[in-house]
């Protein structure tokens, strides 16, 4: 996907607030979202890869959802090499550490965004 613009049409589950209007990958490494209610999330490369929440064997169990990716395995500098639309309600993501198999949900991707989870808003 490239940078700029992402799926601005209709209205997803959550409305228009779960759309991102733009999403954007820095050269910093981030990835940042605007939503369709004007709000801006960024998210560091290392914090969004150990947020996968994909049942690989690596990240997460299936049966259970434990997290079983260990963070401090994942290399401090990885970064997002490629993102891809998924349908009309998540992304995908090719991390620089080679990991590729998680889908990143629109509500799971704002419910994660680092100033809404610290209690900040704008």
């Amino acid at each position: 996907m490239p940078n700029g613009p992402l799926m601005e049409r209709g209205e997803g589950q959550m409305g228009n607030v779960g759309r991102p209007k733009q999403l954007d990958r820095f050269p910093n490494g981030e990835i940042g979202i605007v939503w369709q209610d004007g709000h801006e999330s960024y998210y560091g490369g290392h914090y969004l890869r150990c947020a996968c929440a994909c049942a690989c064997a690596r990240c997460v169990e299936e049966t259970s959802g434990r997290k079983l990716l260990d963070d401090r395995r994942v290399p401090g500098d990885v970064r997002a090499r490629e993102i891809h639309a998924v349908g009309n309600y998540a992304i995908s993501i090719l991390w620089s550490d080679g990991h590729d198999t998680g889908i990143y949900s629109f509500e799971r991707l704002r419910n994660l965004c680092p100033c809404c989870r610290s209690g900040e808003s704008d």
